[in-house]
This record gives structure tokens, C-alpha cells and sequence, in this order.
């Protein structure tokens, strides 16, 4: 089939998008690092402003007092919000490598595969979504079709700053597409667990520990009986997961029985319908140490993120996903449940169905040894720019905006 010419002409633009993602990954932007963010945040208003000058760039407030840096902010980048349909395209410009890593700088693996922070998770992604509007933006039928880009200081750290600005999403758009990095089989996400962390604190008794009898109560002890209790829990509900993470307690002195302990649990669910039967286990685990004379085990925290089940809406747009890919030369891929979080639960939240994991191949995310197949930004804009054409045409019919009051 023939594609627009400025679809089919973004694989010739391989090159220079890779010079770009360089540039970008090489700007440390730490979700801690405010200067870096800062940096950042200009560096994606001057591209997208030279690329869309008639959009509005509005600087969001992302405040999120010991979680965020202050001052931080997204940006919201708007193009026809009086067109009949209304689209969001977002990513986050944080990573996981703050100013100090020693993970600083990309190098070339081989002419395709790029190594350096953050290069797929997310600033190749930011990149694919910048090309794919570009080629959008001059096919004939773009003005029926108007979008918001929203890009995030935070997602990296949970969203607490911006969580807001995506659950407002549903109200002014009909769907969105979230640019996180495609798997390296080139799958894309159908659904993401849902993620929590909760702190356990066990308080017990000092006393001498050479004292016989013994009447301390050793809160550490009670405590990683916690711990093997609950990581038993995913045999009993398959689809959670519960990993526990930092653990403190006792004191410096050896020959004191420890009357304090903390463990940090990081905790994953697939269905919203699984949060209740794992909060009954864990509070059932805790009653138990509870219970017994001298101990008290209190569990604090809660969910960040809710889980992102599939929505019909977003079975249908998947087949149109993958005809468009075909059209475009992509091999054939598919789409699979993830078990990391990312901003796409929280539009799934917020009523707005959505497609993940739009963005190109990566892998060792989170890693030093974190690469995209910079080969494959092209092909990835490719699909998203003549879906959202055929969506310009009439072609593929995505839910009706809400009603405006």
C-alpha cells in the first residue's frame, strides 16, 4: 500500500534521530537531580517548540515534597484542542541514574545499538513520539485529530508529583499512547501490575541477651518470621507478587536483644479484585505476630499505582496497532502483560484507554548495560504516525470524547 511521503520517509531520518537520542541521554536527568531535570525539561521545550510552533507549552507544577526536587515541572505541549478528536501522547524525562552513577555517557555497540542511561527507558521512546507528530503533522487530514504531549519529571520515582495530571486525562481525551520502551522481541504492553510498598516496623523488648530466663523479645527475630510468612503469599494468589526489600533493626551492641526491626515490601498485583486478599493476608500475617505478648508488628504504606487492565477499547485499537506495523514493514509482534508499573495505569485509572510500550526495542533497563535498537525509532514513529492518520480519516473510530459541561 502506499504511505503518506512523510510517513515513508522517517526510516531516512535514522541517523539524525540517533545523534538526537545522544544528546538527550547524555543530559543527566535523575528523578533527584533538579538541575539535571531543569536541563532536561529546556531541552525538550526548545525541540518540540521548533517543531510545532503554533502548539501551546505550558510548564505544570509537579510539587511533591520528599519524593520530588523542588521546583520541578512537566510540560504539557498542545496542538488543536478544538479538533473533534483529542489524543494523549506522554513519557517521562527522569531516569534511574542520578548525578552521581557512574553511568554517565552513551557509546555505540554496533551501528543499530545504542548503550547509555536512559536510552530506552525513556528518552528513545520521547524520541519516537517527537517523529511520529512530525510525520503526522503533514498528512492531509492531521487538523481532525488534536493532541497533548505530556512529558514527566517523575514517573521514575511514582508519578507523586504529576499522578493528578493523568487521571484528569479521561476528561479531555478519547485515547492515549504511552511511549515506554517495547520489549526486545518488539512486543508491546497489554496490561502492567499494580504496585505498592508497604513498611513493616516490629517492636519487641530490650533486655541483656545473656539474661537466663530471657524475657526480651527479639523484634528481628519476629520480624523475619513476617517476612517468610508473607513471600509465601503468591503460591496461595498467582498473580501477586511481593518481594521484601531494605531491612533494619537492632542496635550496635551485639549482646542486646533487638526491641525495633523495619523491612520495606515492595508489593504487585494484576487485577484491582487481588488488592483486597493480599492486604487480608498481610494484615493477617502481622495480626499473628501481634498476638503474642510483648511484640506489636504495624504495617503503614499502601498502592501507588493501580493495575492496568485491558480495556475493549484498547482490544480494538491493538488490531489496527498491528495492521498499521504491517503496512509499515514492522515484523509481526504481539502484546503482553508487564509486570512493572508506568504512567499507563494511572490513565487506565482514569478512564482513558491506552496503549503501552510504544516506544523502540530496549533492553537491561535500569542497568548500565541499557541499550536501544536505535534502528527500530523509525519504524515505531512509522506505526503511531499512520494510526493516527487513518484515525484523521475516519478509518479507525476510537471512543467518543466525554461530554463537556
Amino acid at each position: 500500500m502506499s504511505l503518506p511521503p512523510a510517513i515513508a520517509a522517517l526510516p531516512a531520518r535514522t541517523a539524525e534521530l540517533g545523534e538526537l537520542l545522544v544528546r538527550w541521554a547524555n543530559i543527566n536527568s535523575g528523578s533527584g537531580h533538579a538541575a539535571g531535570l531543569a536541563r532536561m525539561s529546556a531541552a525538550l521545550r526548545s525541540e518540540f517548540g521548533a517543531a510545532f510552533p503554533a502548539a501551546t507549552i505550558t510548564e505544570l507544577a509537579a510539587d511533591a515534597p520528599g519524593f520530588n526536587p523542588a521546583g520541578v515541572t512537566a510540560l504539557s505541549i498542545r496542538q488543536r484542542p478544538s479538533a473533534p478528536v483529542q489524543v494523549m501522547l506522554c513519557g517521562h524525562y527522569d531516569t534511574v541514574y542520578e548525578a552521581d552513577d557512574a553511568f554517565q555517557q552513551c557509546r555505540w555497540l554496533d551501528q543499530c545499538t545504542l548503550n547509555g542511561p536512559g536510552v530506552a527507558d525513556m528518552k528513545g521512546g520521547l524520541i519516537t513520539l517527537l517523529a511520529a507528530l512530525q510525520a503526522f503533522e503533514q498528512t492531509p487530514h492531521a487538523a481532525q485529530v488534536g493532541w497533548e504531549v505530556l512529558l514527566t519529571p517523575d514517573e521514575e520515582t511514582g508519578s507523586h508529583g504529576t499522578v493528578q495530571l493523568f487521571q484528569q486525562a479521561g476528561a479531555q481525551h478519547c485515547f492515549g499512547f504511552v511511549f515506554e520502551p517495547a520489549r526486545p522481541t518488539g512486543n508491546i504492553i497489554h496490561s502492567r501490575k499494580g504496585t505498592g510498598v508497604f513498611t513493616a516496623t516490629c517492636h519487641g523488648r530490650a533486655a541483656h541477651a545473656a539474661k537466663i530466663p530471657n524475657d526480651g523479645r527479639n523484634a528481628v527475630l519476629a520480624l523475619a518470621e513476617f517476612l517468610l510468612a508473607i513471600v509465601k503469599i503468591p503460591a496461595e494468589l498467582p498473580d501477586v507478587m511481593v518481594n521484601v526489600g531494605n531491612i533494619r533493626g537492632g542496635t550496635a551492641a551485639t549482646n542486646v536483644v533487638p526491641h525495633f526491626a523495619l523491612a520495606e515490601i515492595d508489593v504487585r498485583i494484576t487485577r484491582l479484585a487481588d488488592r483486597a486478599p493480599l492486604l487480608a493476608r498481610l494484615r493477617e500475617q502481622a495480626d499473628r505476630i501481634s498476638a503474642r505478648e510483648g511484640y506489636r508488628l504495624e504495617l503503614t504504606g499502601g498502592f501507588n499505582r493501580p493495575p492496568k487492565e485491558c480495556l475493549p477499547a484498547e482490544e480494538v485499537a491493538f488490531t489496527e496497532w498491528q495492521r498499521a506495523a504491517a503496512d509499515v514493514g514492522v515484523a509481526p509482534f504481539t502484546w503482553v502483560h508487564g509486570a512493572g508499573a508506568s504512567d499507563g495505569n494511572f490513565l487506565t485509572a482514569g478512564g482513558l484507554p491506552n496503549l503501552d510500550g510504544l516506544g523502540p526495542l530496549g533492553d537491561a533497563l535500569h542497568s548500565d548495560r541499557e541499550t536501544c535498537r536505535v534502528d527500530t525509532i523509525a519504524p515505531r514513529a512509522q506505526i503511531v504516525a499512520l494510526f493516527l492518520h487513518r484515525v484523521a480519516k475516519g478509518e479507525i473510530k476510537l471512543p467518543a470524547l466525554p461530554v463537556r459541561t
